[in-house]
């Protein structure tokens, strides 16, 4: 399976160790998963190592309950000098059920170099999807 650059999509199943008092994915589990795929899309399309400079945007549009599959698809939306803009979704299905919209965000995050600084990205592009 190809991937386009700067698209990931990562898949995991919520455990009751991620899990809140409600038995549904507790939201820092939530965003440390987004982030992992905004980190790994970003790095994917820089080329080089980056960094979360903000969250633009984050909404938790469902529960995900324990034992439900989640899957996450980043992608890079924009690439300017040395930031980028990533756009996370979250489906979230149980066996036997159709997936359902959970999560959405917009991450910001910035190319740098082995001292942690900022540093240009080679190419800068728009990605036609859309921004959620």
């Amino acid at each position: 399976m190809t991937t386009p650059q700067g698209t990931v999509e990562l898949t995991e199943i919520v455990f009751p160790a991620e899990a809140n008092h409600y038995g549904t994915l507790f939201g820092g589990n939530a965003l440390q998963l987004m982030a992992k795929a905004a980190f790994l899309a970003a790095r994917g399309a820089a080329a080089r190592d980056v960094v979360m400079a903000g969250v633009t945007d984050v909404r938790f549009l469902a529960p995900v309950p324990v034992g439900h599959v989640l899957t996450l698809r980043a992608w890079v939306s924009r690439m300017g000098r040395s930031s980028l803009t990533v756009c996370v979704n979250g489906l979230a299905a149980t066996l036997g059920s159709p997936p359902e919209a959970v999560l959405q965000g917009v991450f910001d995050m910035v190319a740098v170099d082995a001292k942690g600084r900022p540093t240009p990205i080679a190419n800068a592009y728009l990605n036609p999807e859309e921004t959620p």
